[in-house]
């Protein structure tokens, strides 16, 4: 019969791993692998320190650093790269260094020491001009490469856009690219304007076209600065996976700039992507026969968060003297006080209250905002699902906690029709709530800081229609707001540059830009306004949404949730009319499954192809395929499932158990399975046949872990 799991089990299984850093495979005779490890939009993060809380935190270069000396002395034949956005992102670059580019950066010292063999520009070293950033770039004793920005001069920006390692022989071209969307960003800052940013594509055309001039290379590595798929543009040309199409002369290739992990080793191309923040890296195996040719090419994550800093790394003076310097920076100045603290509590672990409500966090930045540009609306995003400010004494730390980034504001004239549109763009961060959610879910595709919420309207969100049709209710000084009504909006530089520009019609809509920046906005409205006071106007609010907050099941998930025995359900929510009966390193998903009764014994099958979908992007995911010669089902694993998802299995009309005999990899395994509407449902012991698992099963529910030591390099 169709069963639903609806009971929660007794407990999740806990599966340790041990942290491994496992040297490159043995290689035939005549082979050689080559390891490339790649480090992206690390964001200033040295030391592995919060300097917002004044206290460690995981990963940080130092960590890398660990993770890449441990490989070195195993192997000769690793290269270190960083895709960029490397130097921006912390109290320490930021506010200490950027703004002072003839200073020794910290950065680039850090860099130094552990013997990077080349790093690609992100848009965020373009942040303080093109002066600075070659001040800082000009430190660096490894090449900086960007192959598809030149000066005014029709020069590359960095000088060379790519560079030869040689490894045991191995010629290892490195190319690296940047987003050419720059000046959307950055606009009007030294020197930017008079970038030439072309395509990615180009840019690495010319660049191999320019290596085989030079003799060639045995492997073409590209960094490219930008998500696999298009950001702004029509044509590809800020698309990574352009590079592949244009330039097949391609090895292996490395992403960036989206801040997310991906993973895709499905074509002949390797593509990867780090997440943000030095927490992971990605690890490159390049296989080459005798005769050099590439006979595999791999990638994979590495995670760092539980390594071990080098001290070394932290013991260069320049780093050492920086990071003394930023945490007496943050905490040797009291800016100002807060009567209470600014943020309600979490109801789910990892679900931001900020982003459900409003809140006195983005009232108090929106307000400044208004205030300072004169403008009649404002709109800011909750940079840090995080962000507060505490009861008591505020410091530096406090204030760059709530606002990230070094943005500057501007005043914009905007109708109410395209403010309408801005406000549309920026709630398709949200999921679409589905009856039976427990909470409300955003968009992995969309991230955070792209969201803005805003203020002098008052308006709601309809999270029951689909992202384009959300806004509702739109009032103005309580009228409602009329699409050809003229308003003054407050918006950051980036905000404006990367949406707003293309809503109000170009550059000509922005009045006025401020010379302070919004950091220092808040610091002065702390000092004229202390003690600062929590006030919520609570002028938005999301409808369409019916969640039973009484339910005891739903209780019992959050309590589970918030022990940690279960994963936030942050891009996908938990919902009750679903199976919820297989938990992937503490996530919820649903498989279709039958109870049977196998003599006595309660056993429990779930549907082979929904495992498969449940467990794309981790380090068990396999495809599920139909053998016509062999009159099998073909299983193959490391490879993503790519047929379509199928809808919820109808209940069975018989029991149809039997041995089943897959070829899994074109060996045969035999497992018990159930055949249900024409598809095959296996056991726990059966998946971990099939995959070399360690799914088990209680009181309906499988639980298994996905994660191998081999890729995340740290205990599972």
């Amino acid at each position: 019969m169709k069963y639903r799991f609806r009971k929660l089990f007794a407990g999740v299984l806990a599966v340790t791993m041990l942290a491994s850093m496992l040297p490159a495979a043995f290689a035939a005779e005549g082979e050689t692998t080559i390891t490339i490890i790649g480090t992206s939009d690390t964001h200033g993060n040295v030391w592995g320190y919060s300097y917002e809380d004044n206290k460690e935190a995981s990963g940080g270069l130092a960590a890398i650093s660990t993770y890449v000396k441990g490989l070195r002395a195993e192997n000769d034949n690793v290269i270190l790269v960083d895709d960029g956005d490397t130097i921006q992102g912390t109290i320490m670059t930021d506010d200490l260094y950027n703004k002072n580019p003839d200073k020794t950066h910290p950065v680039i010292a850090a860099m130094n020491y552990m013997g990077y063999d080349a790093m690609g520009l992100g848009n965020h070293e373009f942040n303080w001009g093109v002066t600075a950033m070659n001040k800082i770039m000009g430190q660096a004793k490894f090449p900086v490469l960007c192959a598809n920005i030149k000066n005014g001069k029709g020069e590359l920006i960095t000088g060379k856009g790519w560079t030869m390692v040689e490894k045991s022989g191995v010629k290892v071209a490195i190319i690296g690219v940047d987003t050419p969307n720059i000046q959307r960003w950055d606009g009007g800052k030294d020197g930017i304007d008079e970038l030439q940013c072309g395509a990615l594509a180009d840019g690495v055309a010319d660049a191999i076209k320019e290596i085989k001039a030079d003799g060639g290379a045995d492997v073409y590595f590209v960094m490219a600065h930008a998500g696999y798929e298009p950001e702004y543009s029509t044509n590809g040309n800020d698309a990574a996976k352009a590079i592949l199409e244009a330039c097949p002369e391609v090895t292996a290739l490395q992403c960036g700039h989206t801040h997310t992990t991906y993973i895709n080793n499905d074509g002949p191309v390797p593509v990867g992507e780090a997440k943000n923040g030095a927490g992971e890296v990605v690890r490159f195996d390049i296989t080459l026969d005798k005769d050099k040719k590439v006979t595999e090419a791999k990638v994979e994550t590495v995670s760092v968060k539980e390594m071990e800093p080098d001290q070394g790394l932290r013991d260069v003076e320049a780093v050492k003297t920086a990071h003394a310097e930023t945490v007496e920076y943050v905490t040797g100045n009291v800016l100002g006080h807060a009567s209470a603290r600014f943020q309600p509590e979490d109801e789910i672990r990892g679900i931001p209250q900020g982003k459900l409500e409003d809140t006195a966090v983005m009232d108090l930045i929106n307000s400044i905002q208004m205030e300072v540009a004169g403008a009649d609306v404002s709109a800011a995003a909750l940079f840090k699902d995080t962000s507060d400010l505490p009861e008591g004494d505020l410091n530096y730390g406090n204030v760059f906690d709530i606002y990230k980034y070094d943005n500057t504001l501007y005043r914009v004239n905007i109708t109410g029709a395209q403010l309408k549109e801005y406000m549309e763009w920026s709630v398709s961060h949200y999921n679409t709530w589905v009856p039976g959610d427990i909470n409300i879910s955003f968009d992995p595709a969309i991230p955070g800081y792209r969201y803005d919420m805003f203020s002098g309207v008052d308006y709601e969100i309809n999270l029951s229609k689909a992202a384009g049709e959300r806004i509702e209710n739109v009032m103005y000084k309580g009228e409602p707001l009329k699409d050809d009504q003229e308003l003054k909006l407050a918006v950051n530089n980036y905000r404006f540059s990367s949406a707003v520009k293309t809503i109000v019609g170009g550059d000509e809509a922005k009045e006025w830009e401020s010379s302070q920046s919004i950091r220092d906005m808040i610091v002065d409205y702390m000092a004229k306004n202390d003690p600062i006071v929590p006030t919520v106007d609570n002028n938005w609010k999301i409808t369409g949404v019916d969640i039973d907050v009484d339910s005891a099941e739903r209780k019992a998930y959050i309590e589970k949730i918030n022990a940690g025995e279960l994963a936030t359900p942050y891009n996908k929510a938990i919902n009750l009319e679903e199976y919820n009966n297989v938990i992937v390193d503490g996530k919820v998903n649903s498989a279709s499954a039958t109870d049977e009764d196998q003599n006595g014994t309660e056993t429990f099958f779930y549907r082979l192809r929904d495992l498969a979908v449940i467990l794309k992007g981790t380090d068990l995911a396999f495809n599920v395929d139909w053998n016509e010669a062999a009159a099998r089902v073909e299983i193959t694993k490391g490879v993503e499932y790519t047929a379509q998802i199928l809808p919820p299995a109808e209940a069975p009309v018989a029991n149809n158990i039997a041995d089943l005999t897959l070829l899994v990899d074109g060996a045969p395994v035999t497992v018990k399975a159930n055949l249900v509407g024409g598809n095959y449902f296996v056991t726990a012991e059966g998946l971990n046949a099939i995959l070399g698992a360690n799914a088990v099963t209680a009181e309906g529910i499988m639980t298994l872990s996905a994660k191998n030591t081999a890729a995340t390099g740290v205990a599972g």
